[in-house]
């Protein structure tokens, strides 16, 4: 449709069902990569004469469906954020203009969340779009484009240029993932519900590990700290151990589950190898996804859930302590600070899962005091490792070259001096680092 086919009448009915029509138009040019047509179809937007309003809500609706063919890839909120902004650094993307590119996308979201049943979507993905503040903060869907644009200082059609950038990104630049978690619009799985005497004692334990913690972030004395987060992760452990006991005794629980983490830069590498060692420790598998800048976990929620909070916080204390470590010049008198911070976090990652696996180990020998655990905790290694080899049967190994002795040696030290906990529960986005 072009502006001289605009229709005659006047009614507010027929003005939207001619601009969805045009939107429709760019949408169907994407999906099968006609970059012509796609050019044509937006040509047509820009020259039309329809009410602005109609084409506002049309725009709206696009990028809500966009939003859904990311979705029904198995992205994530927080994943496409995340993969939004990484593409706007490697296209050199104003940062003003990446800015209002993501809230563009946080709006699509929140306005595509009115199409699922409150009951279809998880706690996780709630989670996800609090996070990024994704929220319906428009009246009539006829409204968002103007005040898109005001709220951000962009004419009309900046605003609509923005939103076929969108939808181009999302339907050329990304790829399917595997499934991880669950996304709106079917029924939520079910899940096998804990009696109230073991949501009790979860609790209880739950209280223990956050005494420990909190004992070990207020004390001043760095010995003391790692003695009280080493306690902690063994409890975790035996946390662990308890959840694996119960499902053993019912007859099976409700079996591994997949999660997916964002590794932002810098530094994706020794950053990804630090997740991949706590997941080893508490009985899970990760794999990294280098170009997407994701990782995925696969494990029993329990596990999965500490593996999250254990690597964000030791992410959190590794990013300090290299901030604090100076490169010193080499006997050339080159300070190359870049390869130091990654011979650091490669380092500090590597002598976490060595403490980590100690802590583990001590937690796994104190829990098995008057019980057989082995065929428990074999089966349920079993379980992790078929799962992961199911959703990844073509992975490869890789190894990385340190450059930077001195910055490998600061990173052992720091790691020798980190808390092996974390201080309070992750908000569920998948982000972390």
């Amino acid at each position: 449709m072009t502006a001289a086919t605009t229709p005659s009448t006047d009614g507010a009915a027929a003005h939207r069902r001619y601009a969805d029509r045009m939107f429709a138009e760019v949408l169907v040019a994407l999906r099968h990569r006609d970059q012509r047509g796609f050019r044509r179809a937006c040509d047509d937007v820009y020259a039309s004469t329809l009410d602005s309003g109609a084409v506002g809500a049309a725009a709206l609706h696009a990028a809500e469906l966009a939003v859904q063919h990311a979705w029904d890839l198995n992205w994530q909120p927080a994943e496409l954020d995340h993969a939004l902004r990484r593409f706007a650094a490697k296209v050199k993307a104003p940062a003003a203009v990446t800015a209002w590119m993501t809230r563009l996308l946080s709006d699509a979201s929140a306005g595509r969340m009115r199409a699922h049943a409150p009951e279809t979507v998880t706690a996780r993905w709630h989670s996800q779009l609090e996070v990024l503040e994704a929220a319906v903060w428009w009246g009539a869907d006829e409204e968002h484009l103007a005040g898109f644009g005001q709220r951000h200082g962009l004419d009309r059609l900046k605003v609509l240029g923005g939103a076929f950038e969108l939808m181009r990104w999302i339907h050329h630049e990304l790829p399917r993932l595997e499934k991880a978690g669950h996304a709106p619009g079917s029924p939520v799985p079910p899940r096998r519900t804990a009696s109230r005497a073991t949501q009790a004692a979860d609790q209880r334990m739950l209280d223990r590990i956050r005494a420990l913690l909190a004992k070990a972030e207020s004390t001043g004395f760095p010995e003391e700290a790692e003695a009280f987060t080493a306690k902690a992760q063994q409890l975790m452990a035996r946390h662990s151990i308890d959840h694996a006991l119960l499902d053993a005794t019912a007859g099976g629980g409700d079996g591994p589950d997949t999660r997916r983490i964002v590794i932002a830069n810098p530094y994706e590498g020794p950053k990804a190898l630090l997740l991949q060692v706590v997941a080893k420790a508490n009985n899970c598998r990760a794999v990294n996804f280098k170009e997407y800048g994701l990782s995925t976990m696969v494990g029993f929620e329990t596990d999965l859930d500490a593996v999250e909070l254990l690597y964000t916080s030791l992410l959190v204390q590794a990013v300090r302590a290299m901030t604090a470590a100076n490169a010193r010049p080499d006997r050339y008198g080159r300070n190359d600070v870049r390869s130091f911070r990654q011979a650091f976090l490669s380092a500090y990652a590597d002598r976490i899962g060595e403490r980590l696996a100690e802590a583990a180990e001590e937690g796994h020998a104190e829990a098995a005091a008057g019980t057989d655990l082995v065929p428990v905790l074999a089966a349920r290694t079993e379980a992790v490792t078929t799962a992961f080899d199911e959703l990844f049967p073509n992975r490869t190994t890789g190894t990385a070259r340190i450059g930077n002795l001195a910055g490998w040696a600061s990173g052992r030290a720091a790691a020798d001096r980190a808390d092996l906990a974390a201080r309070a529960p992750l908000p569920r986005t998948g982000r972390a680092g």
